[in-house]
């Protein structure tokens, strides 16, 4: 027995010290990334200060590899563009830019402004247009001591008539304005005056009485740092309206409503009411961090007046009978019991159900609703008031969402279906809801969610975890500690796809990764 108890402390030390070993070497990857990113930053201020063009003849080129070497699409030339090279000690990246003249056998050495960041392994393609165009994109920077590696995912064009390079965003906004013509199936572009919304995706529109149009909210997001972005939830208004007298001009005015806002948020979905408001129903409010994304999705309804410029929050009524139920309880009810009531040091929040549903492929999807009530002891009935079991029910309502589907039709507000997230799941909804906007008291469920029938694929994982779990990696003692690591190189750039739900940015090219 003490032999035994001696082996198993003995491993369960060498699992400590793997763990303890685990940790360090991903604090120290941490640490030679932040390195790498210094690296580069110092290397973009060095280029930051070419302010004009410099063409110098200089002999060849020093010696490199995984350059790229493109023919000029008209004259006799060939453009050289980056590379590597190692001296069995150091290595360098380039970013340099020569051109060789075929005819007179001349090398010549171009500093363009802003040039692309020092890379090797690129892909490079020149196109006609334009005067010529020389396309780059992606490749890999290195270190100097060649242990670290930064890939790129980004697209260049040089414009060799203007010798000018410019970065091609991985997402371009827009707030340019379009009409169709129903009468003559075409398509014509306004130009309205005055300043309206900047460049955003995710917007809604709407039409006012008065002919109108309404735009609120959208998104967009802005690089703050190299492959960084930082998002903003717009929750600002504009109208554009047309100009008297002038047909067919418009004009753009920023509008501030009063009232009871909606918070910001994106995802929203919007629809126009029988007496010509405008619904607002959901959305998402999201916390993003540099390599996360944290939504609170919501299910509140907001309504906006145009011809008041007010906005409103939608509240339901709820049903009659629960109202004429507490109305005549409350004459029979000894003095001090209405205000225990109504919120006293006695009152009791009402009851919450929680149901997990377990979805085909294993995962636990949780569902909250909120019970009615219950009738305190004493209160007499009317002969009026709804069974107990109607009166106890589960409010219905559609739970928290983004992007679901909204229509109107005989004064009925029907929404249909949107998405959720559960951790790192996103549960996409089919159900159906309907709302009297006439009568406001409360939600009709049509169709409910069935969470079991979600399906959900998870990324497959990586070799290098694989062989962590086969070597025993998946130990409980230890596996707290080695999630969230997965994906290698490119991990940093996982989950992109999660943000295009909510009315974003076009997906960007996945990383390059050498293996």
């Amino acid at each position: 027995m003490g032999k035994k108890g001696k082996k198993e402390k003995k491993g369960r030390g060498a699992e400590k010290t793997a763990a303890k070993m685990e940790k360090k070497v991903s604090k120290r990857s941490r640490k030679e990334e932040e390195d790498l990113e210094a690296l580069l930053a110092h290397f973009q201020a060095l280029d930051a200060t070419k302010t004009q063009v410099v063409e110098t003849p200089c002999p060849p080129p020093s010696p490199r590899l995984h350059a790229s070497l493109s023919a000029h699409p008209d004259k006799d030339e060939l453009i050289l563009f980056g590379g590597e090279y190692f001296n069995g000690q150091k290595t360098s990246v380039y970013n340099e830019l020569y051109t060789y003249n075929i005819r007179k056998d001349a090398w010549t050495k171009v500093e363009i402004p802003n040039p692309p960041p020092r890379r090797c392994a690129h892909q490079a393609v020149v196109v006609p247009q334009g005067g010529g165009q020389l396309w780059i994109f992606g490749g890999e920077f290195a270190s100097p001591d060649g242990e670290q590696f930064y890939h790129y995912k980004d697209l260049w064009v040089l414009h060799l008539a203007t010798k000018t390079w410019e970065q091609v965003r991985d997402y371009i906004y827009y707030n340019d304005v379009y009409a169709f013509d129903l009468d003559t199936f075409t398509w014509s572009r306004l130009c309205p005056s005055g300043t309206g919304p900047t460049p955003r995706s995710g917007c809604q529109m709407s039409v006012t009485p008065q002919g109108s149009i309404v735009i609120y909210g959208g998104y967009s997001k802005q690089r703050v740092k190299k492959d960084v972005d930082r998002g903003t939830q717009h929750s600002d208004m504009f109208l554009l309206q047309p100009v008297d007298g002038r047909e067919g001009k418009w004009g753009w005015t920023r509008i501030n409503p009063a009232g009871a806002k909606p918070t910001p948020r994106s995802g929203f979905s919007v629809a126009v009411t029988p007496n010509h408001q405008t619904l607002l129903f959901g959305g998402v409010c999201d916390e993003e961090e540099e390599e996360s994304l944290e939504g609170d999705f919501l299910n509140d309804l907001h309504f906006y007046d145009a011809t008041r410029n007010r906005w409103f929050a939608g509240q339901l009524k709820g049903p009659k009978s629960e109202k004429r139920k507490r109305r005549r309880g409350r004459k029979a009810e000894p003095e001090g019991a209405d205000k225990q009531e109504r919120g006293g040091a006695g009152a009791r929040e009402p009851p919450e159900v929680v149901r997990e549903v377990v979805a085909e492929d294993g995962t636990v999807v949780t569902i909250k609703q909120v019970l009615a009530a219950p009738v305190p002891a004493g209160q007499p009935q009317s002969e009026e008031e709804d069974s107990p079991d109607e009166a106890g029910g589960p409010v219905v309502e559609p739970g928290p969402r983004s992007n679901a589907m909204l229509a109107v039709k005989h004064g009925r507000l029907y929404l249909y279906g949107g998405m959720f997230e559960a951790g790192d799941r996103q549960v996409t909804l089919s159900d159906l809801y309907c709302l009297d906007l006439h009568k406001m008291q409360e939600w009709t469920a049509l169709v409910e969610a069935d969470p079991g029938a979600q399906e959900w694929l998870e990324e497959t994982e990586s070799e290098e975890d694989s062989d962590e779990d086969a070597e025993g990696g998946s130990d409980d003692e230890d596996s707290g500690d080695s999630g969230g690591e997965a994906g290698g190189e490119c991990g940093a750039h996982a989950g992109a796809g999660r943000q295009e739900t909510h009315g974003r940015a076009a997906p960007e090219p996945s990383t390059p990764c050498r293996t």
